[in-house]
């Protein structure tokens, strides 16, 4: 009896370190979205550079885009921009962006500053819009297909090897669907 009480708490306590093994050798880059596969949330927002104009995610269909979440506070967000400058360069896929929770005039700076790689860049001042594309932080990365569903999620900053290896193929699968 002495024994089961000794062996139950090791028992449990070793479950635990399996679990936090297996949760600590998972990428966190590589959070499923709920929103993969399943149609873009919908979207009617103020241009940054014209502010009268607007976007929506119905202008959208029929071509294939990214949508960039990013910010002048966010430092990451410096990480990738270069990858995302070069990208615009290519001009194979719209990278629209989407300004989270800034100040205009900071984003237009930052845009100044470091370069404009968006095709259109939209302000979501309060953070509503990225909350219903399920945004945990920024940046985030979205590829989305011509008929507007969501097909890729990439959490945190892009890197060289997830354009090369995920979304650009993904990308032109997409367009030649």
């Amino acid at each position: 009896m002495k024994a089961l009480r000794l062996l139950l708490p090791l028992a449990v306590f070793a479950i635990l370190v399996v679990f936090l093994w297996v949760g600590l050798s998972r990428d966190p880059r590589e959070v499923p979205s709920p929103l993969i596969g399943k149609p873009a949330p919908e979207f009617r927002l103020p241009q940054l550079h014209a502010m009268d104009k607007q976007l929506s995610t119905s202008e959208m269909k029929g071509q294939v885009w990214l949508l960039n979440v990013w910010a002048s506070w966010c430092v990451s967000c410096r990480i990738e921009h270069p990858l995302l400058v070069e990208l615009a360069r290519t001009k194979v896929v719209p990278v629209i962006g989407l300004n989270y929770k800034d100040k205009n005039d900071l984003g237009i700076a930052w845009l100044q500053r470091y370069g404009d790689p968006y095709s259109i860049s939209i302000v979501d001042a309060d953070g509503r819009v990225g909350i219903d594309w399920g945004v945990y932080g920024v940046p985030e990365t979205f590829v989305v297909d011509k008929s507007g569903m969501i097909r890729y999620k990439h959490i945190g900053p892009l890197t060289t090897e997830a354009l090369e290896r995920k979304i650009l193929p993904l990308v032109r699968e997409l367009q030649n669907a």
